[in-house]
């Protein structure tokens, strides 16, 4: 491992001669190289697929599945990225001294940025990308999951880069041992950053364990609560998008707060939707009074389910709401319904989450559906970074200072 970071960090030196041109080359010829060798990847992300089949639950898997409108998708989001704006280099502040010297607030990479992550193989990439369009060399640790996939398609990119750049700028670490993700997170010597991907249990793992800086990201136990003067159907169909269109991801909703004033003739209509799509629903006692329901535990307020599962709790006022949440949440994205514009405003005030809502599905979470492009993670803290990040998030800066001599009395 350490001869692997050593060349990675070597390589991520050189990164820097590179002008705008050069990184937008390298992500063209990544996005071609990513559709071309399209069968190849595909081929390789069903060894996953297969091994993980009674290993890992279903919503589990559909993360760990690329197919052929996925592997597009992916190429088409690096063309957004190429759009963006070029940061290395800007200047983001100029300050004239009274004694003649000009000093400049510079925007720069990090330098190496590492990222272990679970089962989402087109992290690979979006890292990979990111990394390139900010003059960051990525270090890249996936789970046992997607190991195949992730081996294919760093090699891919590798040889769509490498007439351009040293490809050890894209650095896979392949083995998926403890033991490694251990000594990865110390390497302090060699790696920038490092911006975990995953469950919760892997966040709190490198929160506990790393010895170098590091980044919150991901875990999501969101919330999103039917205030008492919520429209009805909006909330349904809110409500089905953000916990039925994909249930594995971050910003899926893990929990569900209705006001007790509307909960009678709201929660029918809630269970009979969920049902639809076969959600399971685990309610308080209110809810359970109410509704055909598996009962709660408080363990469940606090889950992320990655699943078709939801925790449904009744609350008696957006007051108990906003602290229900404060306390249960991984501080990720919550959503309020209602057309009341000062519950609204009190909602989006008084909750310490990174995005917040209002009339709109948790699941516009993301790089992407935010306009930066493809994401490098969803940063769940306040320093440096919070919410989606994009390029400016891996970036930092360095101050230069330019005089004509001057000498300090």
């Amino acid at each position: 491992m350490e001869e692997l970071l050593s060349k990675c960090k070597e390589a991520s030196k050189k990164l820097q001669l590179l002008t705008e041109d050069d990184v937008n080359k390298c992500l063209l010829n990544i996005k071609d190289a990513l559709i071309k060798n399209k069968d190849f990847i595909l081929k390789e992300n069903q060894k996953d697929i297969n091994n993980a089949k009674g290993v890992i639950k279903d919503s589990m898997i559909d993360r760990l599945t690329l197919n052929d409108k996925r592997i597009l998708a992916l190429a088409s989001s690096i063309d957004d990225v190429i759009s963006l704006p070029f940061y290395p280099g800007e200047v983001i502040e100029e300050i004239k001294r009274p004694n003649g010297l000009l000093i400049k607030k510079v925007r720069v990479p990090f330098g190496v940025i590492a990222s272990i992550f679970e089962s989402r193989p087109n992290v690979s990439v979006d890292i990979s990308v990111l990394g390139l369009k900010t003059l960051n060399a990525v270090v890249l640790k996936g789970g046992k999951e997607a190991i195949n996939t992730n081996i294919a398609l760093c090699k891919v990119m590798r040889d769509a880069i490498k007439d351009i750049v040293d490809p050890h700028v894209i650095t896979l670490i392949e083995s998926t041992n403890r033991e490694d993700t251990n000594k990865l997170l110390t390497m302090k010597d060699y790696i920038d950053l490092m911006i975990p991907r995953g469950s919760k249990g892997l966040i709190k793992y490198v929160v506990e364990n790393a010895k170098i800086p590091y980044i919150e990201t991901g875990a999501g136990n969101c919330h999103l609560y039917v205030h008492k003067m919520a429209n009805i159907d909006m909330a349904l169909k809110v409500i089905v998008n953000a916990k039925v269109q994909r249930p594995s991801v971050c910003n899926a909703i893990e929990n569900i707060l209705v006001d007790k004033e509307i909960a009678e003739y709201f929660l029918p209509k809630l269970k009979e939707t969920l049902d639809k799509y076969n959600v399971e629903i685990r309610g308080c006692d209110y809810t359970s009074s109410i509704i055909d329901c598996v009962k709660a535990s408080e363990d469940d307020f606090y889950e992320e389910y990655n699943d078709y599962i939801v925790a449904v709790k009744v609350v008696n006022s957006l007051d108990e709401a906003i602290n229900h949440i404060n306390i249960h949440s991984t501080k990720h994205s919550e959503a309020i319904i209602t057309e009341d514009d000062y519950a609204a405003a009190r909602f989006l005030n008084e909750i310490d989450s990174a995005c917040l809502y209002h009339n709109a599905s948790t699941r516009f979470t993301d790089g992407g559906e935010f306009g930066f492009g493809a994401e490098i993670g969803i940063s769940t803290t306040k320093l440096h970074a919070r919410g989606p990040m994009g390029l400016k998030e891996i970036t930092t800066y360095k101050y230069k200072i330019y005089g004509k001599g001057q000498v300090r009395e």
